[in-house]
């Protein structure tokens, strides 16, 4: 069993020492780094053990053992009892045969994707890293590779920064249910086994829900995730839900001043994304999952998404998005003081599917055209106009949006105002209203003066005109995918 006293010694040293303590007060000196504010656009990555089975989802390790449940049935008629054939079981067929990290981030670059975030160990607890605290890694078992390692390497050599997410936290209780029956998962159980802690799921996963994680437990999620820092040096660290819970906020605190400390020792600017306010406000960047605001916010944000409606990592009944649909996203969110982190699950075998590549690829060919107006963008005095609403809060990317030709998002970038059109028109012809023409008296409305209007990616410049309507454009182009004109304004 790792013994993890020496490790938490270094960490109290490095915080000792560092700039940063682990209080919310030092934590609050935190500034969001210009590179990421800049990036726009990230890919996350779902791939482990759960991708052998690829049904379901990504929680598939929980739901087989949930007695009653599509996974549990359909775990029997295909691989048997689970008391013969567990989740476990499942390691030597993850052999990632076909797994070529300079391809990944050949197509990630291709996407137009500023930082990738593999996903460095889920909550089934095997880690995709080459790790000394556990031997149940991708170093060590199925793949025999340090897949973060080799990902990271290839990525920062095409110039994508290279990140981690860790999902640990929920395996405190993950695989609990396998206690109920008789399943390989079974007491007496210690620190370092596969399935350990295997505790109870609480009922209601509040705040202060019972039981609640042990200093052992929290110990353990630590040193863990400092491995990752120490060995990886990820410019951004993820967090999944759960970690909200009253009993790791100690642990949150020495975790991310330990982070910032080691960060300022490397001369690196790094990011924390974290969910349901597990962090104090101000001291990281919040991320909202599978949804957005509905409106521009003043310090920046993050929402993380999936191409796939359904599941996190393939599966062989995968809904999958189009590509304009999450264009339209992207520029929604940008256009809100946010960025995307864009999830794909590529197979077990290590190659990414036809339908997400298609879609990435399409991301990219847009972003290649029309990319000025999103990398390096800034706010402008409102984020949009239009008559579709957005639906404010997470799991909202299931509404279908229909974004008309009325509906405009705005950015700003090198004294240029970049007016997106979410949609094409019929006719070509564009109204956009924040730009009519007002008295000034009217503080509210703009009254700065047009030189110009292209449209990025057509020499054909649109015709315009400014009246108390609108800025009235029209052009004989038309796409699939959101027009945008850029705008000369003094």
């Amino acid at each position: 069993m790792y013994d993890l006293k020496p490790y938490l010694e270094k960490i109290n040293q490095v915080i000792e020492k560092g700039p940063y303590k682990d209080t919310w007060e030092s934590l609050s000196k935190y500034q969001v780094p210009s590179w990421y504010k800049k990036a726009k656009f990230g890919i996350f990555i779902h791939w482990g053990i759960y991708s052998v089975p690829a049904f379901g989802s990504e929680w598939y390790s929980r739901n087989m053992y949930i007695q009653g449940s599509p996974e549990f049935k359909h775990h029997i008629e295909t691989y048997g009892e689970h008391k013969n054939f567990g989740y476990k079981d499942f390691i030597p067929m993850f052999k990632a045969e076909k797994f070529d990290a300079n391809e990944w981030a050949d197509l990630f670059e291709m996407a137009g994707a500023k930082y990738v975030v593999p996903v460095a160990e889920h909550h089934d607890g095997f880690q995709m890293y080459r790790s000394e605290i556990s031997q149940w890694n991708a170093y060590q078992m199925g793949p025999l590779r340090d897949v973060l390692g080799e990902l990271a390497k290839s990525c920062r050599e095409k110039g994508i920064e290279a990140g981690a997410s860790t999902h640990r936290a929920e395996h405190w209780f993950f695989m609990g249910h396998g206690k109920k029956f008789d399943s390989d998962i079974k007491d007496p159980m210690v620190r370092g086994d596969f399935y350990w802690p295997a505790m109870p799921e609480p009922h209601h996963h509040d705040l202060f829900s019972k039981p609640e994680p042990t200093e052992e437990y929290l110990q353990d999620w630590l040193v863990r995730t400092c491995e990752i820092i120490d060995n990886y040096k990820p410019k951004v660290l993820y967090f999944d839900w759960w970690i909200q819970h009253s009993a790791f906020k100690p642990y949150l605190k020495k975790l991310a001043a330990y982070y910032y400390n080691k960060a300022a020792e490397w001369g690196i600017e790094v990011v924390i994304n974290y969910k349901h306010d597990a962090f104090q406000f101000g001291t990281a960047v919040p991320d909202i999952e599978r949804g957005k605001f509905a409106d521009v916010k003043p310090y920046f944000w993050q929402t993380d998404t999936s191409i796939a409606l359904n599941s996190w990592c393939y599966t062989e009944n995968n809904e999958f998005r189009s590509g304009s649909d999450i264009i339209c996203d992207l520029v929604d969110i940008v256009s809100k003081n946010g960025c995307l982190l864009l999830n794909v699950g590529p197979k077990a075998d290590g190659t990414i599917s036809e339908e997400e590549r298609e879609v990435l690829l399409t991301i990219g060919q847009w972003l290649k055209i029309n990319g000025e107006a999103i990398y390096g963008s800034n706010i402008w005095r409102k984020y949009g106009e239009g008559p579709t609403d957005v639906v404010e809060g997470q799991f909202s990317d299931r509404l279908q949006k229909k974004f008309t030709s009325k509906d405009f998002r705005f950015t700003t970038k090198n004294g240029y105002l970049y007016a997106i059109a979410l949609d094409c028109s019929d006719d070509g012809k564009y109204c956009i209203q924040s730009l009519g023409e007002h008295d000034a008296s009217r503080y509210a409305n703009f009254h700065g003066i047009i030189r110009s209007v292209e449209l990025l990616g057509y020499d054909e410049a649109p015709t315009w005109k400014r009246d108390e309507r609108g800025l009235l454009l029209e052009t004989s182009m038309r796409s699939d995918t959101p027009l945008v004109f850029k705008i000369a304004i003094d």
